[in-house]
């Protein structure tokens, strides 16, 4: 019998917090290749914010999606002042610890031997506790957007994994060594990855194959620019069908199906289908020709598998906002700040396929569909037992 010291036997823990969707997902895409290797041990996928008191949950989760709602350009205040390197870490790491016991002792009791944080709250305090000596496991951090926010810096660890070269670059000059950062991409189910037929897809769908469609997000945390998106097809030029994707948001649902058969009545040649929530997301992403919706970082990972050019609209201040200037910047994305321009840009964009066929390109060019399996493979091939690294507190002038 395997033992947790031998790599088949390895226990592994997989930590996220439920603030916004993006880290769960990706924890969840890992879980699931996790559990596809043979001889693995046991794989636990747990919510940090579990073992904190309700206050603290709130402050996390709550809040966040409050001031998603309310106020994002405090977020973005919040993501500019804070992204400073080591510049907050103590004091943040003082806060969590005050909050955070039944977690410490969650982890102490379980003994992972392989722990993969998709949110920098559980890597905190990992990287606290091996630090100290009283965890003995190797602390994989998976950073969820393109961007590497300075929240995300952790004075003890074994790896990280980010989406693109520049982010690893951005930590390399920072002093973390680069032997020990991989650039895997971020997370996503493998489903996204796997190219389909998309006139059968559309089909089966019961979709015309001889008109563009537009796969619309209604937002995961309630802020939806959904209204202002169908209020702007409406003036579309060319005749067009829409998917829009509503989540768990039964009352959102009816609204926008209430629009939508407005705009239909009005409109010649636009069809609109309103969803609920669905676990075939990456089968509608194969037969979109344009994602519209907001560029957080799983969703765009998972636009660039399914080679989906996006329509940038409504970005929440601070990771989305980057986000959205790696995207534009590689040709994959437009932006468009205003919803009276949206179907103007569309129509601009129709009108030339060459351009929508070249942004197709890009985006499967800079895809990476396999993170997961990249993650998973390089955790279960390291040495058991490697060496923590300790980031040096150094300041870069911006």
């Amino acid at each position: 019998m395997q033992n947790a010291s031998t790599p088949a036997g390895r226990r592994v823990l997989i930590l996220s917090v439920s603030a916004g969707t993006g880290h769960t997902r990706a924890a969840e895409a890992l879980e699931k290749v996790f559990r596809q290797q043979p001889g693995v041990g046991e794989v636990r996928n747990v919510d940090a914010l579990r073992f904190t008191n309700k206050l603290f949950r709130d402050f996390y989760s709550k809040l966040y999606i409050q001031l998603v709602n309310r106020a994002p350009t405090i977020l973005g205040f919040v993501y500019r002042s804070s992204d400073e390197p080591w510049k907050t870490d103590r004091m943040r790491l003082m806060l969590d610890r005050l909050n955070t016991g039944p977690l410490e002792r969650f982890i102490a009791k379980f003994k992972p031997d392989i722990t993969v944080c998709t949110h920098f709250l559980p890597a905190e305090i990992i990287s606290y506790l091996i630090n100290k000596g009283k965890l003995n496991a190797r602390l994989s951090i998976v950073v969820t957007d393109l961007d590497v926010h300075a929240m995300w810096l952790c004075r003890t660890f074994h790896r990280y994994f980010v989406a693109l070269e520049e982010s690893k670059v951005h930590l390399e000059v920072l002093g973390l060594p680069g032997n020990n950062i991989t650039v895997s991409g971020i997370p996503i189910d493998p489903l996204f990855g796997k190219q389909e037929d998309r006139a059968a897809l559309r089909l089966e769908a019961g979709l015309d194959n001889d008109r563009p469609l537009f796969l619309i997000s209604a937002g995961a945390l309630g802020v939806s620019p959904a209204a202002g998106v169908l209020d702007s097809l409406s003036r579309l030029k060319h005749p067009a069908q829409a998917v829009m994707i509503c989540g768990k948001n039964p009352e959102l649902k009816e609204d926008l199906e209430k629009q939508a058969k407005a705009i239909e009545a009005s409109t010649p040649g636009l069809s609109i289908r309103v969803l609920g929530y669905t676990n075939e997301m990456h089968r509608w992403m194969q037969m979109a020709d344009l994602f519209i919706g907001k560029p957080g970082g799983l969703t765009t990972a998972e636009c660039l598998a399914s080679g989906l050019p996006m329509i940038i609209v409504a970005p929440i201040p601070g990771q989305e906002e980057r986000n959205s200037d790696h995207l534009l910047e590689k040709g994959i994305a437009l932006k468009c700040n205003e919803f009276t321009t949206l179907a103007y840009k569309l129509d601009n964009l129709l009108d030339d396929p060459a351009r929508l066929a070249a942004m197709r390109e890009k985006a499967l060019a800079y895809s990476r569909p396999q993170a997961a399996e990249t993650i998973v493979d390089t955790l279960l091939n390291q040495p058991v037992e490697e060496a923590a690294q300790v980031s040096p507190m150094k300041q870069v002038e911006p």
